[in-house]
């Protein structure tokens, strides 16, 4: 047996050869959480490059190698006993990058996929540098040679590969664009593996289980810990009840490793990762080593400062701890943002006024920029891929010949940190769907700093008020507000496209704690709820006669006048980029587009604040767009001026079948497979920033709740009751009831205006924990409906295996009225409730809904 260090180029690269992933080896089953892990590594590692740093690679894991029987001389064949997982994954990397850069590096992508995926001359299986496990080749295949036909099985293949595609678009963005050459070159030379290859009468599965047996892991401030009082061998007992304890007393063990890490960023070590801390400490201190006394004294003056910057990093993580009520203010906003990225600045600005660099009033100024940076930024939906790159680099970059807040001003305006000015920003406000970027609490905070800015005698206290953002024009408009929408529609433009143009948009949104009674009504229905408020904006809402297109953007303008006082602006002038981060965001979506589904021009447009002319002109012009062609007109027809840009693509209809889309005998696209704006939006950034409606991580059993209260589930039901029929009702209840007796419980979600409720398995009471296949929800207006959380299903077991989740679809799709396409196994389709009324179908749902308690129940004897 011989075990070395290697990289993946040196193991794939040089002569032809094969690595085969035998027959008994699982499925290739990465899912998002792993790939975006690599992927983040990835891009540290490109980063590193770009900077010149050769040092501190990333070590991705063993790979353990055996002679296949089919060896031969002239042709080397290895099974990969383990490994199959980072090499299929890194493969399907690479194929993605080959494929990013076909239509305008054509020589570079040709380059890739001989040096790194296929044996040119060989033909059949042979073809391949890695064979995948029997079940995944098809997949693996189909998109090694660039023909990506998508099938039940293997569908975690396909969906690493659009990770990989999506992503790749993302790095293109100007915000924080990486050379795409460079990211193959950080996957091919800077990702380490140790290569364990077998000989003939090796043990490799004892091989396999040593590796695999590591034990319990320490974190990076255990070692670090350790390695400094080895280090005082006299001075270790002082130091530790003077400093070391108090230190230890104050901090958790995750938040005494954050600061160790971000005093090295303070020092200057402003590319250290917070994984390499103890290696990087132990550098420094091996850089300036000292011996006895000397050495001692090093490490002591070490501990004694970050005691001291202690109690500095404990005013980030406990607010209340601050002394000055208008720093105090800055860092209760930055922290209920959850702007833990932010923290390498905030520790510079605390730690320079300790030092009596800059006094309260420069100290709140300097955060004010701060603030105003990640608000704008989500407000115009910049990407927050460069966060962490930007905040931890202004210890070491931040102008030192000014004062510390104009210095932090004119860093933070620099070229490619991309802080949006005046224009933008009412640019975005007017036009924007605010609702579907950044976190619920994000949104809730940009809203209640707007209505403080109106300074009232009687300020809310936002701390105790139960407050969450409303629609007023709402998500599913009724007639009335249909009507409404038609007087206002442009040229070319139907309600519908107005209102998804519209509706998530700031201009429309508003706070208020009566969620519930304003819900889908009539606008001069909610006027008089509003009229009480005791908000100031929802008053000026209410003093509106009407709400629709015109009224929307006029308030969306009189709250970018808020803004724009609030959050001050980037300073001019210091080299600004041209922007087109929409129209990435809107590639991006598109490289991701599920096999099966399409969508349209005005859904793109509603996703990315634009209008729907303007996303054909830019898709008619852009070369290398991904699945541009899968864009069509609202009635699922190819648009009359469609062309293809760079290589002809051949008949579009032609294509679109391929790519599993069904027409109508019209000759329309099936209107089923349309991804609206919505799922767009869910595409992209899964269930991260998604509300009560996404995951049921407050789902409650009515037990929970206080006596002498109206419970969750009565709640549920009498929302549900508001709309839908009395057999639908009796119909829902005896399907909770059949669910109960299946081993299952009901839990229902914390929201007012819509309670959800979530049928669980698992622990009862502990939600999140478990699994749940349907949601439902009350109508609102419109009659509830069962929502099918295919996409959440896709990382728990067993339903991680994407034929299960196939055979799910098809079990629902036995009932009547429900036809839910395959595409949308990677979303959260829905069905009506109302169909529960009859019999047969109710009977049908409830026996699938035992198929999958009985799945979920045999997932460990798999």
């Amino acid at each position: 047996m011989q075990a070395k260090e290697t990289l993946f180029a040196d193991l794939v690269q040089g002569r032809a050869q094969q690595f085969q992933v035998p027959l008994y080896q699982r499925t290739y089953s990465w899912s998002e959480k792993q790939l975006a892990q690599l992927w983040n590594d990835i891009l540290e590692q490109a980063e590193l490059l770009e900077s010149g740093a050769m040092v501190n690679t990333h070590f991705l894991g063993p790979v353990v190698l055996a002679p296949s029987p089919q060896n031969e001389a002239t042709f080397p064949r290895w099974l990969v006993v383990d490994g199959q997982q980072r090499l299929t994954t890194l493969s399907l990397a690479l194929a993605a990058i080959r494929d990013h850069l076909v239509d305008g590096r054509p020589d570079e992508a040709e380059r890739i996929d001989e040096e790194y995926l296929i044996n040119k001359r060989k033909k059949g299986d042979d073809y391949f540098r890695l064979l995948p496990t029997q079940a995944d080749r098809p997949q693996y295949a189909a998109h090694i040679r660039s023909v990506h036909s998508e099938r039940s099985s293997g569908d975690r293949v396909a969906a690493a590969y659009r990770f990989f595609r999506r992503k790749l678009v993302e790095a293109d963005d100007p915000a924080g664009v990486q050379d795409v050459l460079r990211i193959e070159q950080a996957i091919t030379s800077r990702l380490t593996l140790v290569a364990v290859t077998a000989e003939r009468g090796d043990n490799v599965h004892r091989i396999f289980e040593s590796l695999n047996n590591t034990g319990l892991k320490l974190s990076q401030a255990d070692l670090l810990r350790n390695y400094l009082f080895m280090r005082l061998p006299t001075r270790g007992e002082h130091v530790y009840e003077t400093h070391w304890l108090p230190l230890q007393a104050s901090l958790s063990n995750d938040e005494l490793e954050q600061l160790m890490w971000l005093q090295l960023v303070l020092d200057g070590e402003d590319r250290v990762r917070r994984q390499d801390l103890y290696a990087a400490q132990q550098q420094r201190f091996e850089r300036g080593r000292t011996e006895g006394a000397g050495a001692e004294a090093d490490v002591e003056s070490y501990i004694k400062e970050l005691h001291r910057r202690s109690s500095l990093f404990r005013k980030l993580i406990h607010p209340a701890e601050e002394t000055s009520p208008l720093v105090r203010g800055h860092l209760n906003r930055l922290h209920d943002w959850q702007a833990v990225v932010t923290y390498p600045a905030l520790m510079l600005l605390l730690d320079r006024r300790g030092r009596g660099e800059l006094d309260d009033r420069e100290t709140a100024r300097a955060m004010s920029y701060i603030e105003s940076f990640l608000v704008r930024r989500t407000i115009c939906r910049v990407p927050t891929n460069n966060l962490n790159r930007i905040f931890q680099s202004v210890p070491a970059q931040l102008p030192q010949d000014m004062p510390v807040a104009d210095g932090l001003h004119q860093l933070l305006s620099a070229d490619n940190r991309f802080w949006p000015d005046d224009e933008e920003l009412r640019q975005k406000i007017r036009t924007a769907p605010f609702y579907q970027y950044g976190r619920p609490n994000q949104r809730r905070l940009v809203l209640q700093r707007l209505e403080e800015s109106h300074e009232h005698p009687e300020p809310v206290d936002f701390g105790s008020a139960q407050l969450t953002v409303e629609h007023v024009m709402p998500q599913s408009p009724g007639g009335e507000w249909m009507r409404m929408l038609r007087e206002d529609v442009a040229e070319d433009e139907s309600p519908e496209d107005l209102h998804a143009r519209l509706q998530h948009t700031l201009g429309n949104l508003t706070l208020t704690g009566v969620n519930s009674e304003l819900s889908n009504h009539p606008f001069g229905r909610k006027q008089g709820l509003l009229q009480g408020s005791h908000l100031e904006m929802n008053r000026r809402i209410a003093a509106t006669e009407r709400w629709g297109a015109r009224e929307i953007l006029d308030r969306a303008d009189e709250l970018a006048d808020r803004a724009v006082r609030l959050w001050p602006a980037p300073l001019s002038g210091v080299g600004r980029a041209e922007r087109s981060r929409d129209w990435h965001l809107a590639h991006q979506v598109l490289a991701g587009l599920p096999h099966g589904t399409w969508t349209s021009y005005g859904d793109v447009a509603a996703f990315i604040g634009s209008g729907a002319q303007a996303v054909g002109s830019h898709l008619a012009k852009a070369d290398g767009v991904a699945n541009a062609y899968r864009v069509l007109n609202a009635d699922g027809r190819v648009a009359e001026g469609f062309r293809w840009t760079g290589q002809d693509g051949g008949d579009v209809r032609a294509r679109l079948s391929a790519d599993g889309i069904h027409f109508t005998v019209t000759g329309a696209a099936d209107p089923a497979q349309r991804l609206t704006s919505d799922d767009l939006a869910l595409l992209l950034v899964g269930t991260e920033g998604e509300g009560e409606s996404a995951v049921p991580g407050e789902a409650a059993r009515d037990g929970a709740e206080p006596r002498g209260e109206e419970t969750r589930a009565a709640r549920f039901f009498r929302q549900l009751a508001a709309d839908d029929t009395p057999a639908t009702v009796s119909a829902v209840r005896e399907l909770f009831t059949r669910w109960e007796k299946l081993g299952g419980w009901i839990g229902h979600g914390a929201g007012e205006v819509t309670t959800s409720a979530f049928l669980m398995l698992g622990n009862a009471g502990s939600p999140g924990r478990g699994i749940w296949p349907l949601t439902v929800y009350p109508g609102s207006g419109r009659g509830g409906v069962a929502e099918v959380v295919f996409q959440h299903l896709a990382s728990r077991e067993p339903f991680t295996d994407r034929s299960l989740r196939a055979e799910l679809l098809g079990r629902l799709n036995e009932l009547e009225g429900v036809s839910i396409p395959e595409g949308k196994l990677e979303l959260r389709p829905s069905f009506r409730l109302s169909l529960l009324e009859n019999d047969r179908d109710r009977e049908a749902l409830c026996e699938t809904l035992g198929w999958f308690r009985d799945c979920w129940e045999s997932r460990d004897a798999t």
